[in-house]
């Protein structure tokens, strides 16, 4: 009698007659297993004796247990009725699919797996899958129709070792989907990996009893992991590690439209704690005025902040009104708006600026830096502002000094630039990228729309080169932040994307003066603010600029001026 998914006892899915399906043939890697690196390979990786075993690492009935209802969730909340299961495996989610009355095709490259999961459907609920053996890179060719879903899971696209292989992948997998249909591809944590080295809370994906997945051999381009059973055998698998943001970017370069990215199935997570990462891409196009859709979750959390009453009236009765970023002091009781400005003119006088420059600001707040320099040299700023209610302001502004006819103010995200590729020569920036939950996109827009001869110039608060994340968890917490920049990190992403000149002015002194005294503009002036801002407001905000200052005395922070070029 077959049973259900529900059904699954922890000793594996496998019947014993599996085992007529599938050879018995060993692994071979030849005489350096290190060297292979090959895309193909995979095929001769999973042999028949590690096919029988593969359901005793996974464990069905944990895995089902672990994962919950989360890919059938979103499936199911985009309307989704037809799904390609593209790395079936032994059939785990082919048969949990049938079961919540998917129309399932499973495929996949490897004939010893696709016969385990056709015994599998047969044993949990008598169902016959639909299998087919096929390459992903001629996905097209091997697989007919169209999908409202692709899943592609079991960290399975790492075997695809060549950058062309990934690309094609993906460019298959895109064609294949209906014009709103959804991609979901996961992988495993490598950054953490290759970073901090090997973890595993042996929870979500393997969680089989007794029974091992570690690796061997890790460096940036192999992840050589050794599989051993109870029985003492051992089996391996070379895998390409793919980092977090480069698989988004390959993603969106494709023509994804949104992606989130879950970690363990959690929508808020640190960077270093998940084992897998899930990825959930939507191919749906979305005109430019529904592109807030597309923000990645830290942009929404701080575009929400930004437009609150508390917020506007905080930034705009003490941080000055005008800037809103980090101050140049000559003493600790200087002018918040006067050291504020100073660091716009220091700002640009490290670039040559005319009437003919184009500019834009990205996280341009009030729009202060964008009428010093329309004002001062004549030249036309684009302003874009995620907040609404600072644009408005900005704009006002911008008519009360007649400046409006040189400063254009859009809405939207430097997430998703809406301007077109080579349109500015500088493109500036004060202390807002810390708030983009992906930073290398925001970097490969700001490329993307910059001049080959123009400048990037920007600050940010960023953690210092050797601070530990332990050291930025109250700034972290308190900004809803997993990460923030260092000044390695805009070195390193800047050069990948071409700007190789790279300097960095280091004013890091200043940061702890600054927030140290907002704080006591902020308490020298609660009595007056208590009926603009209110007290959880102001409590919390003072928690925050407190954690500011002794991490910028700590050591812990980094801040200073930025000219990138190529």
């Amino acid at each position: 009698m077959a049973k259900s998914v529900d059904d699954l006892t922890s000793n594996g899915a496998g019947s014993p007659d599996t085992a007529d399906l599938v050879a018995r043939e060993e692994q071979v890697f030849g005489d350096n297993p290190l060297e292979v690196r090959e895309s193909d390979h995979y095929t001769h990786e999973y042999v028949g004796g590690f096919v029988e075993k593969w359901d005793d690492l996974i464990d069905w009935k944990k895995r089902y247990e672990s994962e919950g209802s989360f890919f059938i969730d979103q499936l199911k909340a985009r309307g989704v009725k037809s799904v390609l299961d593209a790395a079936t495996g032994t059939g785990f989610h082919s048969v949990r699919l049938l079961e919540e009355g998917f129309e399932t095709v499973s495929a996949d490259g490897s004939p010893q797996m696709l016969a385990k999961a056709f015994q599998n459907g047969l044993e949990y609920g008598g169902h016959i899958l639909r299998v087919v053996n096929a390459d992903w890179r001629w996905l097209n060719r091997d697989v007919h129709g169209e999908y409202d879903a692709i899943i592609c899971l079991g960290n399975s696209f790492t075997h695809l070792f060549s950058e062309r292989d990934r690309r094609k992948t993906l460019a298959e997998f895109y064609a294949m989907l209906k014009h709103d249909g959804v991609l979901i591809i996961d992988q495993r944590n490598y950054d953490s990996i290759l970073d901090d080295g090997f973890s595993s809370k042996h929870t979500y994906y393997y969680a089989g009893e007794d029974v091992s997945a570690e690796p061997d051999y890790v460096d940036e381009g192999l992840a050589r992991f050794k599989y051993t059973f109870p029985d003492k055998s051992e089996f391996f698998l070379n895998m390409y590690p793919l980092r977090k943001n480069y698989m988004r970017r390959l993603m969106r370069e494709v023509g994804f439209q949104r992606i989130d990215t879950y970690g363990d199935f959690q929508e808020t997570y640190q960077e270093g704690e998940p084992d897998f990462y899930i990825h959930v891409a939507e191919k749906k196009y979305r005109p430019d005025e529904e592109l807030s859709d597309v923000y990645s979750n830290a942009v929404h959390t701080a575009r929400d902040y930004y437009n609150s009453e508390d917020a506007d009236n905080f930034y705009y009765h003490v941080w000055g009104g005008n800037d809103i970023h980090i101050g140049l002091y000559n003493s600790e009781t200087e002018d918040i708006d006067a050291a504020s400005r100073r660091t716009v003119e220091r700002m640009a006088s490290q670039v040559e600026i005319t009437p003919e420059t184009r500019v834009l600001d990205i996280g341009s707040g009030y729009g202060g830096a964008a009428r010093y320099l329309a004002r001062t040299y004549g030249c036309k700023v684009s302003c874009l502002n995620l907040s609404e209610v600072e644009n408005a302001r900005n704009v006002e502004f911008n008519r009360a000094e007649g400046l409006d006819e040189l400063i254009e103010v859009k809405d939207g995200s430097f997430e998703d630039i809406p301007f077109q590729d080579n349109a500015f020569d500088i493109v500036w920036s004060q202390d807002a990228i810390l708030h983009s939950g992906d930073r290398p996109r925001v970097l490969e827009e700001v490329v993307r729309v910059l001049k080959p001869t123009g400048s990037f110039l920007f600050t940010d608060p960023m953690a210092a080169d050797t601070a530990k994340r332990a050291d930025l968890g109250p700034i972290l917490d308190r900004l809803s932040l997993d990460t923030m920049g260092s000044p390695g990190f805009y070195r390193r992403e800047l050069a990948r994307l071409g700007l190789q000149n790279f300097e960095f002015e280091d004013l890091t002194e200043y940061l702890a003066t600054h927030y140290g005294r907002v704080l006591q503009e902020l308490e020298a002036r609660e009595g007056d603010l208590a009926d603009k801002i209110s007290d959880a407001y102001r409590t919390k905000m003072k928690a925050g600029l407190k954690n500011w200052v002794s991490g910028g005395k700590a050591g812990n922070l980094a801040w200073g001026i930025i000219h990138a070029r190529a």
